[in-house]
């Protein structure tokens, strides 16, 4: 395999090592290469390999929002000008904001959606008025908030990883 990976080049090996990644990414390198049934060089270089593809984007801490507090919002956006401009314009924008969590644009429906995570309420009427009311170009928002998460799986389902 070359030093780039191509995504649709992904072997079991590599799979195994997201998979295990995925579901604890502070595994020391021993201990991945154990539990994926490879040498300890093998798990290093190819995770290298995964991170320098890009296919490893980061690995962070996941925070259990119910135990710091806090709000979750789900957000709906209706832009009234939808010009690839105005859209990227308003995307942008939120995406720069550190409440804004994710940033999807969808269809049909709205034109984006936004999950947000703000300490109180007084933090998100803040977001509110610099995101949404001063925006001329946003017609409608639709928030949601969240009073129970079922279930958070931030995991990519990758296929067989036998």
């Amino acid at each position: 395999m070359a030093d780039s990976i191509e995504t649709n080049l992904l072997d079991a090996v590599d799979l195994r090592l997201l998979a295990l990644l995925q579901d604890d990414a502070s595994r020391s390198n021993q201990a991945l290469a154990e539990a994926a049934h490879v040498s300890p060089a093998t798990a290093l270089r190819r995770v290298r390999r995964l991170v320098e593809a890009g296919i490893i984007e980061r690995q962070v801490a996941i925070v259990a929002p119910g135990k710091v507090g806090g709000l979750s919002v789900i957000a709906e956006i209706t832009l009234d000008r939808q010009g690839a401009e105005h859209v990227a314009a308003f995307e942008a924008r939120a995406v720069a904001e550190s409440p804004v969590q994710q940033c999807y644009r969808v269809s049909p429906g709205p034109d984006l959606v936004l999950v947000l995570w703000l300490p109180d309420m007084a933090a998100y009427h803040a977001l509110v008025q610099r995101l949404f009311t001063q925006d001329a170009n946003v017609r409608n928002v639709k928030a949601f908030f969240a009073t129970h998460r079922a279930k958070f799986a931030p995991a990519v389902q990758l296929g067989t990883t036998a």
